[in-house]
């Protein structure tokens, strides 16, 4: 049985409403619209960032999906949302006629696990809307990722939408799962043009070249880090903190390998037509009208992705083998949780290594869309500043390699991607801003602390607060070694040796053994003084970018035990003035899971 359920005569809508950074709230917001069809309810799936806030006042029933990033903030796309909520002259009972739930999506080895979506809720609420579903709280660290709290609050959800908006009598229960509709329908091309363009096209993505592609550790060092220029002939806007995003592209042979696994290496280069047809349902960004399988793998589907649960529930449907289909069913279910976690998600097996054990099944053309998750763009914080070097664009991106608990190598696609370009070579990008504002004033101090990568946004903020004649920016950098991982170490040294900048660099392995680790919040807490004056007396600003793991909350930590020490206060106030200074924006964290 496929789910062709209409709604003809049945006025049941709802807004699904998300917020993502790497497309998984996408994702989760599509399932969501999926199940609500047993509920007999007809979505419409739009991203934050392509809705009109003002319209919020009209609607009356939305579903928010929404990620985290870093160590707590909201995806960009959610925040001209947020902006327009947060203004103080809104009436209390400005959504008086709305009814809402929110799922949120975060991990809980932060403190701020979900916070986006905690304050999204806590916010409606004071302005009048009615919560009518518990707030869900999809968390990494679970054995099943998200979807362990995702699956039972959907269930929530759908009997929550059933009683709250109740049919016909004749309409008694929510109707069975049942193999869902394809999202598209494809259709052969009887003549197509010579050569078929990978993308739709988009006004926002611009042609660069590759200029320099350049390893800047050591060559004996474990990890490959990379320093990029792309060159435009044309003007581009961007501020620090701002980020590049760029589309990865498959390689042929990958590419070649997976199309013949799954039978599909005779027809690969057969052109067809695609009519989204299921509109409750996204298509991945940029997709052409008429296409090929050889284009669809190499530009916009991804399967090397560790699948999640909902794939192996669409794989069953397309499943013939008798013993697989009891393995799919074992997987799927309760009791079955521990299996599939331990198949999946332990070992990260892919997609295309789970494809190659379930040999019956055969895909669909028009189901790609539903069983292949996008292949999304990944975004690299920019590492210069425009003024400096217009028309151009530089990234600091460590390529990822890796092995699984199986000993199975692994490579990242878009950094992959990256780390093969040659001179002249290519390739479209597109300029997102960041969370980083700098003061107007070039003269007020700046902390920059970016340890690793981290320190790609703190070059463009240097380069950019120099050429405006400051000599108020001190960049902490940490680091392994001083000869192995010392990202544009020479950089750093001359500009403070000119007296432009102050900088402070902690090396945590370059130490004699067995002594204690010295990182970039140990070399604050070393500076209290300068830092308190810098901070309080001259209310400077503090950028901090890197990984949003234990650094972040480490250096915050320093900066509160410096208010206790130099500020002489109480624990609890220097917590407020840490918190006091995030909300004035003098405190910006540019993070990355």
């Amino acid at each position: 049985m496929t789910d062709n359920r209409t709604l003809d005569g049945v006025n049941r809508q709802l807004l699904v409403l998300y917020a993502t950074e790497t497309g998984t709230a996408r994702e989760t917001a599509d399932r969501i619209s999926r199940e609500c069809r047993r509920a007999y309810f007809q979505c419409r799936v739009c991203s934050m960032d392509t809705y009109l806030p003002e319209d919020l006042i009209s609607e009356s029933l939305v579903l928010f999906v929404v990620a985290t990033t870093g160590s707590g903030a909201e995806p960009r796309a959610m925040t001209p949302l947020w902006n327009l909520l947060l203004r103080s002259d809104l009436p209390h009972d400005l959504f008086e006629d709305l009814d809402f739930c929110v799922f949120g999506l975060g991990d809980s080895a932060y403190e701020r696990f979900c916070w986006p979506a905690k304050k999204l809720s806590k916010r409606l609420l004071s302005l009048g809307a009615r919560e009518i579903c518990p707030r869900g709280e999809g968390d990494d660290q679970h054995r099943l990722g998200l979807d362990g709290a995702l699956e039972p609050w959907i269930e929530h959800l759908l009997e929550t939408l059933f009683h709250s908006y109740p049919l016909d009598p004749d309409v008694g229960k929510l109707s069975p799962p049942c193999k869902p509709a394809p999202r598209v329908i494809t259709t052969d091309m009887a003549s197509a043009p010579e050569t078929l363009e990978p993308y739709g096209a988009d006004p926002k993505y611009f042609d660069v070249a590759a200029r320099c592609n350049r390893r800047i550790t050591a060559e004996d060092w474990f990890q490959d880090v990379r320093h990029f220029e792309f060159i435009s002939d044309r003007d581009i806007e961007y501020n620090p903190g701002d980020v590049a995003v760029i589309h990865p592209v498959a390689t042929g042979a990958e590419v070649d390998s997976f199309l013949l696994l799954m039978g599909w290496a005779n027809v690969a280069d057969v052109p067809f037509s695609i009519l989204h047809s299921m509109l409750d349902q996204t298509l991945p960004d940029r997709i052409p009208c008429v296409t090929t399988l050889r284009v669809l793998f190499t530009h916009h589907l991804d399967f090397n992705a560790v699948p999640r649960r909902s794939f192996f529930q669409i794989l069953r449907y397309f499943t013939t083998d008798d013993s697989e289909r009891e393995r799919l069913d074992e997987f799927l279910s309760l009791e079955g949780a521990d299996e599939l976690y331990e198949y999946c998600q332990l070992v990260k097996r892919t997609i295309r290594e789970v494809l190659s054990e379930f040999r019956s099944a055969r895909i669909p053309r028009d189901y790609i869309f539903d069983v292949f998750p996008p292949l999304r763009p990944r975004h690299f914080s920019i590492a210069n500043s425009a003024k400096r070097h217009p028309r151009e664009i530089h990234l600091c991106v460590a390529i990822v390699k890796y092995r699984t608990k199986l000993k199975i190598p692994r490579k990242g696609v878009c950094t992959s991607y990256l780390a093969n370009l040659r001179p002249d070579d290519q390739l479209q990008i597109r300029v997102e801003k960041g969370l980083i504002k700098l003061p107007d004033d070039p003269h007020i101090p700046v902390i920059c602390v970016g340890p690793g990568t981290g320190i790609a946004p703190m070059r463009a903020v240097i380069e950019d607060r120099i050429d405006a004649g400051s000599n108020a920016t001190t960049l902490y950098f940490g680091c392994r070694s001083e000869r192995k991982d010392h990202h544009y170490g020479v950089e750093w040294e001359a500009y403070a040796e000119s007296k432009r900048i102050t900088y402070r660099v902690a090396f945590s392995r370059d130490g004699p053994e067995g002594t204690k680790r010295t990182y970039v919040q140990d070399l604050i807490l070393k500076d209290k003084d300068s830092v308190w004056d810098l901070l309080s007396d001259q209310r400077g600003t503090l950028i901090i970018s890197g990984s949003s793991n234990k650094m972040p909350a480490a250096v915050r930590g320093a900066i509160s035990n410096i208010a206790e020490d130099c500020g002489k206060m109480l624990k609890e106030d220097a917590l407020k003035f840490v918190n006091e200074m995030e909300r004035e924006g003098r405190l910006i964290e540019e993070c990355w899971s």
